[in-house]
């Protein structure tokens, strides 16, 4: 390790130390790196700016994260949640099943999972701590887990920023979603089954059959936002960048006029919500693009790629390596933070074992998913409390069976390429 990287590194982790935001504690070591090089400091700025401008894909980040407030301030959340109860309300665990099934819907409008546990999520939740017989961890834990279905069916915003790291397609990384979004949630909803039988949870009053067109009816505009999106991006009507501007106009349109569910002091704490979001992580791309410059520089990626050589790794042993890296780490640093500093480093190692960048894609955000919900630092978890005070240990105890479920999903992923580039590769992508 030379001395400029050695000082990066101690800067970086003694400002997460200090708790300093993350993507200040990225700026300043890399210009510590700088310093220590002996090189000019203004090259801090031409690499932030150099990368903010030559990537067109980013635009679609803030927009899916306005898209996604937006229709938390309206009234979506709880129309999508009325529409769900009709398909499962009556079976057993029945809130717990339409907190899954909501989280289904809305991921394929919002592309994250914090706003979906802070969204629908925090309805079902509601709606369970109504009834004695869901606990307090259980419902939290349904919750939590369900939400990581965010950015695996798409869209999805750390997908997008992958395709900006890795260069794969959008399209593609969206469609190799799909199939593994379904089979989370098809897992999901028996684990729910099984603790629902074994716990004898009730299901829901049957709705009475008169009452569902008006409940439809309710429902069908926001479950018409998916259609539209991935409908115009693989026939061609517009780009995934694009789509996240029509998300936002859809969201605006059904909450604000539609729907009359904004008010203008609600919309404005909507803009302020999705600036805020949307500069914690123009921050931390900053910092990535003066770090990614430091590590291209020392040789990094190609350190770490004739390592992976000389290790004679296979494809499987290789991701296998990932998948244990990516799971410690994710529960510890920020999901921007990984796919921006951390990817960039293994891209070649991938390349060089002939490992698919959308497949390799996928299973790095499902890594990155799984780190949201695990001990001892998941984002998640603790986003959970905050908006209801459920307490951790109690999600926790809960929660292992979705945590051991989403694992073997992850490791059938790794072990069988298909799972995830079967769709992509019957609707044309070809690529590595």
């Amino acid at each position: 390790m030379t001395s400029g990287i050695l000082v990066l590194v101690l800067v970086l982790v003694g400002g997460m130390a200090l708790r300093m935001p993350i993507g200040f504690s990225m700026l300043v070591s890399g210009i510590a790196y700088l310093i220590v090089k002996q090189q000019d400091i203004g090259l801090v700025a031409e690499q932030v700016g150099n990368g903010l401008y030559n990537s067109y894909v980013l635009l679609a980040v803030p927009l899916f994260v306005f898209a996604a407030n937006i229709m938390n301030a309206g009234t979506v959340s709880e129309r999508i949640f009325d529409f769900c109860r009709i398909l499962v309300g009556r079976m057993r665990g029945g809130l717990a099943q339409v907190d899954i099934l909501v989280s289904v819907v809305f991921s394929g409008m919002s592309g994250s999972a914090i706003a979906d546990a802070a969204g629908p999520g925090l309805v079902t939740i509601r709606q369970m701590l109504k009834k004695p017989e869901y606990s307090r961890g259980f419902a939290g834990a349904v919750v939590v887990a369900s939400a990581t279905l965010g950015p695996i069916i798409p869209p999805s915003i750390p997908m997008v920023i992958y395709a900006m790291v890795s260069g794969a397609s959008v399209g593609a990384l969206f469609l190799g979603g799909v199939v593994p979004g379904f089979l989370m949630a098809g897992l999901m909803m028996a684990v729910v089954h099984f603790i629902a039988v074994k716990r004898n949870m009730p299901r829901e009053a049957k709705i009475p059959l008169k009452e569902w067109p008006a409940i439809i009816y309710r429902g069908a505009l926001p479950l018409s936002m998916p259609i539209v999106l991935l409908g115009g991006i693989y026939s061609g009507a517009f780009t995934p960048t694009e789509a996240a501007a029509v998300a936002a106009f859809h969201a605006l349109i059904l909450a604000g006029v539609v729907y009359r569910a904004l008010t203008w002091r609600t919309f404005w704490g909507v803009i302020m919500e999705s600036t805020r979001g949307s500069a914690v992580i123009t921050m931390i791309l900053a910092g990535s693009f003066i770090l990614n410059y430091a590590f291209t520089a020392e040789g990094v990626p190609q350190a770490m790629a004739q390592w992976v050589d000389s290790m004679h790794f296979s494809k499987i042993g290789f991701l296998l390596m990932v998948n244990l890296m990516f799971l410690v780490l994710g529960c510890f640093l920020d999901v921007s933070v990984l796919l921006l500093v951390f990817v960039p480093m293994l891209l070649p190692a991938a390349k060089l074992l002939g490992v698919d960048l959308v497949h390799f894609g996928v299973l790095v955000v499902l890594n990155m998913m799984i780190g949201l919900i695990h001990p001892p630092f998941g984002m998640l978890l603790f986003v959970t409390k905050a908006l209801t005070g459920i307490p951790i240990g109690e999600m926790m105890k809960e929660g292992w069976p979705f945590l051991l479920m989403l694992l073997l999903l992850l490791l059938a992923m790794t072990l069988f390429p298909q799972i995830v580039l079967w769709l992509p590769q019957t609707m044309g992508y070809g690529g590595k």
